[in-house]
């Protein structure tokens, strides 16, 4: 593993059992509270979060190793990059894992393929990402 970025981290999974404590707490202070109906709506919200966490988690990660370069769900093999050194971005170029931009929060890394084509890839920390592609793509 040259690189691996998560999507998403799982603490908020934790949103749903505090939203129903603090529910189940102002209305105990304001009258008769429901255990049953504060953990009904505490596991609701947390199956919500499990998932919205985990299509993060599939969708906004992004993974190197020596043989392939994952974004998101789309794997492009390593062999196929040309270059990751002083590749532009020209406009319109296709954004890897399927976006139609790069994810919020990250940044583009331009590659150039075997067929001449740019790509963008990204990540939160691009420069971390090029250090592992130059250790595998000879240009």
């Amino acid at each position: 593993m040259l690189y691996r970025e998560s999507g998403s981290s799982w603490w908020p999974l934790l949103w749903g059992p505090a939203f129903a404590v603090a529910g189940y707490l102002i209305e105990l202070i304001t009258g008769p509270a429901s255990v049953a109906l504060w953990t009904i709506v505490g596991l609701g919200l947390t199956l919500g979060a499990v998932l919205w966490v985990y299509g993060r988690v599939k969708t906004g990660s992004v993974v190197l190793t020596a043989e392939e370069a994952q974004f998101g769900r789309e794997k492009l093999p390593v062999a196929m990059i040309e270059a990751c050194r002083d590749v532009g971005a020209p406009t319109g170029a296709r954004v890897l894992g399927g976006g139609w931009s790069v994810p919020k929060g990250t940044t583009a890394v331009p590659l150039r393929l075997l067929d001449g084509v740019v790509v963008l890839g990204w990540a939160r920390d691009p420069e971390a990402l090029l250090a592992g592609l130059r250790r595998v793509v000879r240009g």
